[in-house]
Formats: C-alpha cells, sequence, structure tokens
C-alpha cells in the first residue's frame, strides 16, 4: 500500500501561512508511517520498527530530538504548538491495524479509522485554530477511503468504503469553516470516491479533481 497522497501538498496551499509547515511535517510523519506498512513482508517486523516510531514521538513529551531529520521537524514544528508527541505516536498504532492479515476485519478498520484519520484531522484542526466534532469523522472517512484504494485486497476495499459511507453521513451538508478547508477538500474528494465507487479507479491530481478542491476552498462545500 502506497500512503503518499499528493492531493495532500495540493490542498496546504489553502493552509492558514501560520501553520502550514506544521501541518506539512503532519503529513510527512503519517506518509513515513505508512511506509513501514508499505514495505513490511513481516508483521512482527513492522510491529516492531511502528512501536520504535511511536516510543520515540512519546518522548519528545519530555526528551530533545534525537538525531533523526522528521523527529527534530516534529519537535521544531509540531510540539511547541501543543501537539502532544503521545498523540502523534498513536498515529502509528493506526497504521499497525493494517499489519493484520488479509481481508482486515471491522476491528482493524476501524481501529485505522480512529487511531490514523481521526487523530491526524483533530490534530490538523488543531493547527489550523478549529476542532469541531466533525472532524473525527471526517478523518476516519477520509483514512477509510484513502485505504480502500491503496490495499490491494478487494474484500478489504469494499468493507472501507462502506464504512467511509457511513462516517460521511456525520459530515454531510456541512459547511466547512474557511481555516479547515485543506482538511474538508480531502473530504469531499474522499466523498467522490465512495460515490464512484473502486472500479472507476481515480486519477489523483487531476483536472477535475483540482476543480473540485478548488471550488470546495471558495464555498466550503
Amino acid at each position: 500500500m502506497e500512503p503518499a497522497d499528493p492531493e495532500r501538498a495540493l490542498t496546504l496551499a489553502y493552509v492558514p501561512a501560520e501553520a502550514r509547515q506544521a501541518l506539512a511535517v503532519l503529513w510527512q510523519l503519517d506518509k513515513r508511517l505508512g511506509g513501514i506498512v508499505a514495505t513490511t513482508r513481516e508483521e512482527r517486523l513492522g510491529a516492531i520498527r511502528l512501536a520504535w516510531w511511536r516510543e520515540a514521538l512519546e518522548r519528545l513529551d519530555s526528551h530533545p530530538a534525537p538525531d533523526e531529520p522528521l523527529l527534530r521537524s516534529v519537535a521544531t514544528e509540531l510540539i511547541p504548538r501543543g501537539v502532544a508527541g503521545s498523540m502523534l505516536g498513536g498515529i502509528a498504532d493506526g497504521w499497525a491495524a493494517l499489519l493484520a492479515p488479509l481481508p482486515l476485519d471491522a476491528e482493524a478498520l476501524a481501529s485505522h479509522a480512529a487511531e490514523r484519520g481521526a487523530v491526524l484531522f483533530q490534530i490538523g484542526g488543531a493547527l489550523c485554530g478549529d476542532t469541531p466534532p466533525q472532524l473525527g469523522p471526517a478523518g476516519e472517512a477520509w483514512a477509510l477511503v484513502d485505504l480502500a484504494f491503496h490495499v490491494s485486497d478487494q474484500d478489504t476495499a469494499v468493507r472501507a468504503l462502506a464504512a467511509a459511507r457511513e462516517r460521511l453521513e456525520h459530515v454531510a451538508g456541512w459547511l466547512w469553516p474557511s481555516r479547515l478547508r485543506a482538511l474538508g477538500a480531502l473530504v469531499v474528494l474522499a466523498a467522490a470516491d465512495v460515490a464512484n465507487g473502486p472500479a472507476t479507479g481515480r486519477r489523483p491530481g487531476s483536472p477535475r479533481r483540482v476543480a473540485r478542491a478548488l471550488l470546495h476552498r471558495l464555498t466550503g462545500r
């Protein structure tokens, strides 16, 4: 599974300038953790690598960053903004849920959605200055759709999209605040993916998707 998402890079332009670099580091951290899952062939070794990152992030709450570039960026951009290393470490647990054998069951999907998606969006909202309750289900839905279009197992993809559809009901019709439209754009694109289904494929960063994200930036819908 490939964790990179060019649309997150695109929507960084929608982020308030004072929060842009911090959110970029958050996405980089998520990509690094997802890369561990993508390159792991043995569940035990993947779990060890993710546990190292979880512990290293938690230590940032009380210790200086070690000589690792991404951890230094986290310590510089996120910790001073009130983002706890322990909260960031929880994202590793969300990725660890995907180390289970395929097809993933409902428990693994729910864990990934909550510990990765919801936490990423809650932290992202805090960085941008607004943390409404809709961020949790919105982040869960986005993470499930992201999983569905990258996982190799079709049964898992179908289950992930169905779970995402349920969570999207919590934010249907919501007018996203202007400060959160970088996150909102990701959700409206995810909602379109749910409507279209996995059989259609998708082209991240295509003109059609860029136009939809821009419309959201202007209207909040």
